[in-house]
């Protein structure tokens, strides 16, 4: 089970040297767990549809190419909303053809390179839609091309994750007097849109509303055919955002469960008439990363015990501003990486789990009962795969930890790759300017 592939990877990362006080900061990635659930994905739509579906992983969920190569090779394709993103998709050896490209900010130079490509392109508004009538006039296209739409159906517990709020920025808000009346008008004029894409889901967000919002755009689209007099919009992109339990080690909501969900709130989009597109990201990565970090010093402050650890704001930047919204675990090791559990270790301490950057803030954990950190022991902060150790905020000029996958073989064996190299010194001053330390002086 994973928790137990956790557990040997911890160990064999101290045994191995990936954790040590040179390098006091690692992240995991359990490569299994991935494939794993890649493969859930695909089940679960292919037990509800017979219809093609492309699933594109939310590259910003992870942007690391090894992980888009594996995720790859397990079936899936990439949706990408920068030029970054695209390039670290193309690097991974994603095709064009299963390449999505979102954005609410797409510049004319993004545009024209995707329609070079073929890649498919939703637009997020009808000054972005101007902008490509001009550019497929001028040059034929093989990229499908939809529209952006905001269903306005409410938010969930994460206000500034809800895409589908009265306010969101993204797409074109269908209540919005005189708009849906628009978008179907936009679509006649312009034959050659053929898709139609909505995301509701994120973290906070529960299957009910995103499968409101799934079902708002498919009405649409049979709205559309149905004034085209013939099937234009020939694909719905309905997006991806699956939450993601930060509680324990159980992986729920399932995929099977929202197919299923979806199937039963609008059974005519399964019903082979239309492709799909999902962009799921979170959810296919968050369960399977690990970050580990070694116990520098403990002290106590008000009565309350304070363990100091090398992780923080740098690599859990979302948990250390909004803690309230993003709550992680902690999981206690020893310094040989052994699991800190067991009858004679004491499992009520309230302490607080500190990180190494100068606020006070920085905090990984606050009044957590844990066994009691004591210096050089380990902590392990679980369902970290998404969004964290890959998203560095260099505070205090904190190096990126290294991230490497890891294997279990049958035997317990452990073997790790390497998916990004520790960030050293050298790099840090050259990102900040290093060679170019006389440009102010006169």
């Amino acid at each position: 089970m994973a928790s137990h592939r956790r557990d040997q990877a911890v160990r064999a990362a101290v045994e191995q040297g990936l954790l040590s006080p040179d390098q006091p900061v690692v992240a995991l990635l359990d490569t299994a767990g991935v494939r794993a659930s890649a493969a859930a994905l695909l089940s679960a739509f292919a037990a509800v549809t017979d219809a093609p579906v492309l699933h594109a992983f939310a590259v910003k969920a992870a942007p690391l190419v090894p992980v888009l190569r594996l995720l790859y090779e397990a079936g899936l394709g990439a949706e990408v909303a920068s030029p970054g993103e695209l390039a670290l998709a193309r690097a991974a050896g994603v095709p064009p053809s299963r390449t999505v490209l979102d954005s609410p900010a797409k510049t004319p130079a993004e545009l024209r390179q995707a329609l070079a490509l073929g890649i498919a392109i939703n637009a997020d508004n009808p000054q972005e839609l101007a902008r490509l009538d001009a550019l497929v006039a001028s040059a034929p296209t093989a990229s499908p091309i939809g529209l952006r739409v905001n269903p306005q159906i409410g938010a969930g517990s994460i206000g500034a994750l809800s895409t589908a709020t009265a306010t969101s920025k993204f797409g074109v808000a269908l209540r919005d007097e005189g708009a849906r009346e628009s978008v179907v008008q936009t679509y006649l004029d312009r034959p050659w849109m053929t898709r139609l894409h909505t995301h509701t889901g994120s973290q906070g967000v529960p299957l009910a509303l995103m499968a409101e919002g799934v079902a708002a755009a498919y009405a649409l689209a049979e709205e559309i055919n149905t004034k085209a007099g013939r099937q234009q919009i020939d694909t719905l992109d309905i997006g991806g955002g699956l939450p993601v339990n930060f509680d324990s080690d159980e992986e729920t909501p399932t995929y099977a469960e929202y197919a299923r969900l979806l199937a039963a709130t609008a059974p005519g989009l399964f019903d082979g008439r239309y492709a799909l597109v999902t962009e799921f990201g979170r959810s296919l990565l968050a369960k399977h990363g690990t970050i580990l970090a070694r116990v520098e010093y403990t002290k106590t402050s008000g009565g309350r015990p304070i363990a100091v650890t090398h992780a923080g704001v740098q690599v859990a930047t979302r948990t250390v501003y909004a803690p309230e919204s993003w709550p992680l675990r902690i999981l206690a090791y020893d310094a040989d990486g052994r699991p800190r559990t067991g009858p004679e270790i004491p499992q009520d301490v309230v302490q607080d789990v500190a990180g190494p950057a100068c606020f006070t803030g920085d905090m990984l954990a606050t009044a957590r009962a844990l066994p009691l950190l004591r210096p050089d022991d380990i902590v392990a902060v679980p369902d970290t795969g998404a969004y964290y150790f890959a998203h560095h905020y260099a505070y205090n000029s904190l190096p990126r930890p290294g991230i490497h996958g890891f294997t279990v073989t049958d035997g317990g064996g452990v073997t790790f790759a390497t998916v990004r190299r520790p960030q050293t010194l050298d790099e840090i001053v050259a990102e900040s300017g290093g060679g170019l330390a006389d440009a102010l002086l006169d």
